[in-house]
């Protein structure tokens, strides 16, 4: 295939091998078999296991991939929800923590990800039986290679799902190698340990980017050992247990940080392969065009999208991102994910360069001109139509999604260190200070004290998180990992009520602001919002002052923009559109499994409570 920055090439997904089906038919595990090369021949070849494994990386692809969890099942946390009114069937259920066992949203992307499972499941064991992989073999090291990537994979994939629904269905064989019909469910923390060794194994495995010939679409030994480094932060934390449905948290917890820090320091120390982007921007315009700014290989792994279609594109910047009027010079996107009114003053003021990527604060109107939102309709920002070379009226537009990142490396470094020694070294200091000074690039004097106790340092964490990796998929399993969401959600309700009613920290926050169209330049996004046309100066200071207070604009072409006003009580606890009105603590922190994966296999049980 032809397709822009790193994505895979051509030939591999020009070819699906029969291995990739034969006999696979335990229920949702079952996938398509278009193809004609038998699974004894596809592993004595590298070339056709090559092809292979790439058919394994195709089931993070499409809208039922990895950004069904990025845009659909991430949603809400304190920094975005999904925009529309409720129903416990569709999206708008799952992001305000109503949804039902009948939700769409929660069927497709999970039987994919069960695919990816069979895939993988082959895969490693047609490599591990190859005659290529035994020592000495010519191809042994290449096939160790790709046994590594489908062990990580298949660790990607089931942590997808354990995130989600807590205990699942584990099968470790593939489904041809099965006796037992309906495979029994397995605990999520035996699921983790399982891919901890897997994950540990597969980092032995596979070079480090740049020793490979690889992109960054796929997994090199840094993001091997990132992803480790997740699973095992994500299992030092609280999970669902499913006998007492309630949150628990191991008592061995630090054994797991301890694997996170070892895995964050070994690759902090290797600077040569990935290393901070110098410009927080760049690394997700990275992800929309052949155009790559990212030098420092910040984006250690990411799905690619191509071909211009639902199985293998994504909606990135059509669905989400900035609103564009249709009638504009890039075509109609955007809004659908709407940002939490109180995100936008989580930021400082003036200092803090991810305000603006992250947000979109204005729109694109039918003059191809920007124009400031009201407080309540802000959207996502870091996927955006007019990032990419499409107009028209395609919905595909072929941009990436990023699954990890070196700013989470240093954070998950960083908050390991202060839960292992009860309070942050100056190694997880400095690891806090390098993402703040990429943050405040050019204001480093705006820059927050790094506190130097272990209460204070993690509670920076929090915030830090919010901030660095709002809209990527992360806010919601932090909370759920620390047990915060219920007390987040409670404190984001207070925050809002209070910006309101203009009181507490939002005392200053204009009700009324005045707006005419400015021009939509398409640079840098600081320029871009300090650019919009606001009456009384500049939006950094208009949105932080009280100015008129009236709903009747100034005379000389302004329009009035509700920002306060904006705010209103079915907007904070409302049942059509509030903030995770839904939400129960011990419940609400997994998915119900929706009734077709019951009756599909009958050694599923129910989450509680639903």
């Amino acid at each position: 295939m032809t397709v822009h920055n790193n994505k895979p090439l051509a030939g591999f997904f020009a070819i699906t091998l029969a291995l990739l089906s034969a006999s696979s038919c335990k229920k949702y595990l079952e996938i398509e078999n278009p193809s004609t090369v038998s699974q004894e021949a596809a592993f004595k070849s590298t070339s056709y296991t090559n092809s292979a494994i790439i058919g394994v990386y195709n089931q993070m692809c499409g809208d039922n991939g990895a950004t069904k969890e990025g845009t659909i099942w991430a949603l809400s946390a304190d920094d975005f929800k999904t925009s529309g009114s409720y129903s416990a069937q569709d999206r708008r259920g799952v992001s305000m923590y109503g949804a039902n066992k009948e939700n769409g949203e929660l069927l497709n992307g999970f039987t994919q990800l069960y695919a990816g499972i069979e895939r993988a499941n082959i895969c490693i064991h047609g490599i591990r039986n190859s005659p290529l992989s035994v020592e000495g073999s010519a191809g042994k090291q290449q096939m160790d290679q790709y046994l590594g990537e489908a062990l990580a994979l298949r660790a990607w994939f089931y942590f997808t799902l354990v995130k989600n629904w807590g205990s699942v269905v584990a099968q470790w064989e593939p489904s041809s190698r099965q006796t037992m019909l309906d495979v029994p469910v397995t605990p999520g923390t035996a699921i983790l340990e399982h891919l901890l060794d897997d994950l540990k194994e597969a980092a032995t495995l596979v070079p480090w980017i740049k020793e490979s010939a690889f992109p960054n679409t796929r997994l090199s030994k840094g993001a091997i050992k990132g992803l480790r480094a997740r699973v095992a932060m994500f299992r030092g934390g609280y999970m669902m247990d499913k006998e007492s449905h309630t949150m628990l948290r191991s008592d061995n917890y630090k054994d797991y940080l301890k694997i996170a820090y070892d895995e964050c320091k070994e690759i902090m120390a290797r600077r040569d392969q990935h290393d901070l982007n110098p410009s927080y921007e760049n690394i997700f315009k990275s992800l929309h065009s052949a155009t790559r700014n990212d030098p420092a290989n910040e984006l250690m792994f990411e799905v690619g999208a191509y071909g211009a279609g639902a199985r293998t594109d994504t909606k990135l910047g059509y669905y989400n991102g900035i609103r564009i009027n249709s009638s504009s010079r890039f075509g109609g996107g955007g809004g659908g994910e709407m940002c939490i009114a109180t995100y936008f003053y989580e930021f400082d003021q003036l200092g803090d360069v991810r305000r603006d990527v992250t947000i979109g604060s204005y729109e694109i109107n039918d003059s191809s001109k920007k124009v400031l939102n009201t407080l309540n309709n802000m959207t996502d920002a870091k996927f955006r139509r007019s990032w990419t070379n499409m107009v028209g009226t395609t919905q595909t537009l072929a941009v990436n999604w990023p699954v990890l990142r070196f700013a989470d490396i240093l954070l998950m470094f960083a908050e390991a260190d202060n839960e292992l020694n009860g309070g942050p070294s100056a190694e997880a200091q400095q690891a806090l200070l390098e993402v703040r000074k990429r943050a405040f690039k050019g204001n480093e004097g705006r820059i927050p004290a790094i506190p130097t106790d272990y209460t204070a340092f993690f509670d920076a964490i929090v915030k830090e998180r919010l901030l660095e990796f709002g809209g990527e998929a992360i806010r919601k399993y932090d909370l759920i990992r620390w047990n915060l969401m219920d007390a987040k959600f409670k404190e984001t309700r207070v925050k809002l009520r209070q910006l309101m009613n203009g009181e507490g920290p939002y005392a200053n926050v204009p009700k009324y602001v005045y707006v005419k169209p400015a021009v939509y330049n398409v640079i840098e996004s600081q320029q871009e919002f300090a650019t919009l046309d606001t009456y009384g100066g500049s939006p950094n200071a208009v949105l932080f002052q009280p100015g008129l207070g009236t709903s009747t604009p100034p005379a000389g072409g302004w329009t009035t923009k509700n920002w306060r006003a904006s705010i209103n009580e079915e907007y904070i606890t409302g049942k059509s559109s509030g903030f995770a009105t839904y939400f129960e603590p011990n419940k609400s922190e997994v998915f119900p499994f929706h009734q077709t994966i019951l009756l599909q296999n009958t050694n599923t049980v129910q989450n509680f409570g639903y």
